[in-house]
């Protein structure tokens, strides 16, 4: 018996789905932008409010795109900014936090 041969649907990068997820692939791309930037400055001192912010920021976006992803070929990148963002964070809050001491 011979098998049809069906054509591959067009997928994305993150979806494995066949269907697109622009918001999705959006927010990958903000978690995974904000965690680098937020553990690279997060090793300079100086840099506490970037980190700090960053972070912040990073891991809301992260935490956002966990609810709304749809595979998870999405979750593990935003998994991996989340951790970023939260090390930079934390280091950040470490270093100085939000306000850079002048609240408080």
């Amino acid at each position: 018996m011979a098998q049809a041969v069906r054509p591959r649907p067009r997928v994305s990068l993150l979806a494995t789905d066949g269907r697109k997820h622009p918001l999705q692939e959006t927010l990958v791309a903000v978690t995974l932008v904000l965690g680098a930037l937020a553990f690279v400055t997060a090793m300079f001192h100086n840099l506490h409010l970037i980190s700090s912010w960053a972070g912040l920021i990073g891991i809301l976006t992260a935490a956002y795109g966990q609810y709304v992803s749809a595979t998870t070929r999405e979750r593990f990148p935003l998994i991996i900014g989340m951790g970023a963002s939260a090390i930079g964070f934390f280091l950040g809050m470490a270093h100085g936090g939000l306000f850079g001491g002048i609240v408080g």
